[in-house]
């Protein structure tokens, strides 16, 4: 989904990449707005994914490989995968404000342990997955990697969204005041 993310201050590297990161959370957030937990759960396309399944995934993913980055988790297990597969499918209790708090909370402790970091440069090791060697990897290869995560799945939760309802991204960033509508006049 669109939205204009402000230019960093000259040379915050950390702050653009958070930045970023942000803009496409909100994606998710902005795909929810209106709408019924019975339509964001649907799964209106031929994909078996839903809005609100696409929003615990991203949050179940964040939060995984935040515990990685700080080396709370050095190696796949069952556990995770386990956590990985529920990931798609939120559970009854896990309703829209539910799932959007538990983003925001995410969100909140990945800023900090970014803000924490003496360099961007410090590293992590990646466990080895089936379709991954794993190895050391910079926080900053983290934090593209979170971004590339979120933003293939904005487009997800773009298209499901507006199978729902017809509101397509631009429809929710004004509607939710995520970025005023333009003068579309001015646009030669």
């Amino acid at each position: 989904m669109p939205v204009v993310v402000q230019p960093e201050a000259r040379g915050d590297e950390r702050g653009a990449l958070l930045a970023y990161l942000e803009a496409q959370r909100g994606a998710f957030r902005r795909a929810l707005h209106g709408l019924t937990e019975e339509q964001a759960r649907s799964a209106p396309s031929a994909s078996e994914c839903s809005v609100l399944g696409l929003l615990k995934h991203v949050t179940v993913g964040e939060e995984g490989w935040v515990r990685k980055f700080k080396g709370e988790e050095t190696r796949p297990s069952s556990e995770q995968m386990a956590e990985w597969q529920s990931g798609w499918t939120p559970a009854p209790e896990e309703t829209i404000e539910v799932l959007i708090a538990r983003n925001e909370r995410v969100a909140a402790e990945t800023e900090a342990a970014v803000r924490a970091l003496s360099s961007l440069d410090e590293t992590f090791v990646s466990p080895k997955y089936p379709w991954d060697e794993g190895g050391e990897r910079s926080w900053r290869w983290g934090l593209l990697h979170l971004m590339e995560e979120l933003a293939r799945h904005a487009g997800h939760v773009d298209v499901i969204r507006e199978t729902i309802d017809g509101k397509g991204a631009f429809d929710l960033v004004f509607e939710t005041g995520a970025m005023p509508e333009p003068d579309w006049s001015q646009m030669g």
